[in-house]
């Protein structure tokens, strides 16, 4: 989570005060623990609405003013933890201090880099904000339609905020980059030009539950196609001001490097997303390049096993090109990947002890989104609220969505990776809500482009063409260490770092395209999966060399992923400590 999600209220900005407050007279990890949490869910309409059962009726305060006290306020709570005597403390006390102090380093590291300066992309972007929130609201009753109401009614002073936070990231020189910004109007565009009832916005009422009267029925979907129009209208007023005011000057390069204060805001951005403070953005860029000529060499081994006739290039050619490959309509493509998704769930048991009671969904990307958004993406299910984990499959442009692709995106979003990972998360028993909602980068991206590794070990790559899938999938990750701190730390223009995707990968052109508009819009993000991957192979080559034949991989693996995310720091610390009493 970071703190551009959370969404403050400088109301509210007291009441943490006071929490923090008396968790400094106590002294009491319990103490310090509820009023962040109390702190959070105050701050944060979504997650506030989600713990009453309700719909969230409002957006946040994205001031300068409400995002400065939220600095101030958890830079607070970090000075109250960071006062607590640890000696006496049980593992699991010794694993919630660590596991908050490191949500609230990322929170505050997150704050001092002020993303909502320039908060533009189609990942990343304000206007997801908007387009998610609809898209995935929940009704149940009356209540829920009102507030839905209320919160499309508050859009504009919400953009209003949003366009002030633009306006000032324009005076102090801090800017996107113009392909960011065109996904980001496109995106826009798609809701203005749309008819209101194909929109986001009117989504929630095209469904109003049967405990609703006809009467009323009828006038609250009067009332909410107002709403949405309203809303409809804010995104038009921002599209003109992005569009007239804002695009003119955006920065020359793609990096973040290149504006001012920009080369500071990528430390940062580095330290917050791989959670390793050892590695500088030249180790990383040097660990990218040696990945990127391991798996080169993999991949040529395969070319050799096939008897193709022709150089590295004429194989990539042959692969995005050769109908074989591709689905030639949005059901194929779908019924493929829940193929894919089922024989991974057949396979899971000889790998994990612990499998979850959550069920998840393979659905597509919503078509409104789809143009300018990755090829997948996992969102977490909620089993209170009835709500299965959905792995996203993108479907627009068929001819860019390889099907040799599909087996290790479909383990990375899907089984053993993210949706595994978060469920497992979700249904812990007597674990701080806070451990619930926390997002460590590379943690959990480190784990779902390990989780592709492991399919193959489960037997899931039926081909070479489909091993070969996996391995560009993996060059994928390692030319995004090149490519990312090319752009952000040595300047690269966009044709430098699309090449070592080009020359090295698979990936359709459209699809390289896409991640690096991404990378440009959220630098450093894509740094965590490498990272975080490495390390885990790194910790279960020493478990296994330090076990020998007492090492399982299921309790291994169960091991990985019981308390949640974490810092890499302390996995490792976690590991090792495992691998310690196995052996004594």
């Amino acid at each position: 989570m970071f703190l551009r999600q959370i969404v403050f209220s400088s109301f509210f900005f007291a009441l943490a005060a006071n929490s923090a407050s008396t968790a400094s007279a106590q002294g009491s990890l319990d103490d310090v623990v509820e009023a962040y949490e109390s702190l959070v869910l105050e701050l944060s309409p979504d997650l506030r609405a989600a713990e009453k059962g309700v719909a969230p009726s409002t957006w946040g305060d994205v001031t300068p003013e409400g995002l400065a006290e939220a600095q101030a306020a958890m830079a607070a709570l970090a000075d109250e933890l960071a006062a607590i005597d640890q000696s006496g403390y049980s593992e699991t006390e010794r694993m919630n201090h660590a596991i908050l102090a490191a949500q609230i380093s990322d929170l505050l590291l997150s704050a001092e880099m002020d993303d909502d300066r320039a908060r533009i992309g189609g990942h990343t972007g304000f206007q997801l904000d908007v387009t998610y929130g609809m898209s995935r609201v929940t009704i149940r009753n009356e209540a829920d339609v009102v507030a839905t109401i209320a919160r499309l009614n508050a859009v504009p002073a919400y953009f209003a905020d949003i366009r002030a936070n633009l306006e000032r990231g324009l005076a102090e020189g801090f800017v996107a980059y113009e392909d960011p910004l065109t996904t980001t109007m496109e995106q826009i565009s798609a809701q203005v030009d749309a008819p209101i009832e194909e929109t986001d916005f009117y989504t929630p009422f095209l469904n109003l539950p049967d405990n609703i009267d006809e009467a009323r029925r009828a006038e609250l979907i009067e009332e909410g196609r107002a709403a949405a129009l309203t809303a409809q209208a804010a995104f038009a007023d921002i599209l003109a001001f992005l569009e007239t005011d804002y695009a003119p000057h955006t920065r020359p390069l793609p990096g973040v490097g290149t504006v001012p204060t920009g080369r500071d805001y990528y430390r940062l951005a580095v330290a917050m997303h791989t959670s390793r403070t050892d590695l500088t953005p030249e180790d990383i860029h040097v660990i990218g390049l040696s990945e990127v000529e391991r798996i080169r060499g993999q991949m040529d081994e395969i070319i050799e096993e096939v008897e193709f006739e022709g150089t590295f290039e004429e194989f990539l050619t042959f692969l995005r090109t050769d109908e074989q490959f591709y689905a030639q309509t949005a059901d194929e493509l779908m019924m493929h990947a829940a193929r894919i998704a089922k024989d991974l769930d057949y396979y899971m048991p000889a790998y994990f002890g612990h499998l979850p009671r959550q069920p998840y969904g393979v659905v597509p990307v919503p078509a409104a989104i789809a143009p300018g958004f990755s090829t997948g993406l996992y969102f977490g299910g909620d089993m209170d609220e009835g709500k299965p984990g959905e792995y996203w499959v993108n479907t627009y442009a068929l001819d860019q969505r390889p099907l040799y692709e599909l087996p290790a995106l479909t383990a990375h979003e899907a089984v053993p990776g993210h949706h595994h990972q978060i469920a497992i998360l979700q249904e812990q028993e007597n674990v701080p809500e806070f451990r619930r909602n926390y997002f460590s980068n590379a943690f959990v991206e480190g784990w779902g482009l390990y989780s592709e590794t492991l399919a193959g070990e489960m037997g899931l790559y039926d081909t070479p063409y489909e091993r070969f899938g996996k391995l560009s999938y993996e060059m994928w990750r390692a030319c995004r260490l090149v490519a990312d701190t090319g752009m952000h730390w040595m300047g690269w223009t966009r044709e430098e770092a699309e090449a070592c995707f080009l020359e090295n990968s698979a990936l359709s052109p459209l699809n390289i395209e896409t991640e690096v508009t991404r990378y440009i819009s959220w630098p450093g993000q894509a740094l965590g999966y490498k990272i975080g991957e490495l390390t885990i192979l790194g910790l279960r080559e020493e478990a296994r060399e330090a076990l020998g034949n007492d090492f399982d991989i299921r309790e291994f693996h169960d091991l990985i992923l019981a308390e949640g995310a974490m810092p890499l720091s302390l996995l490792e610390e976690r590991v090792r400590a495992w691998i310690d009493e196995k052996t004594e």
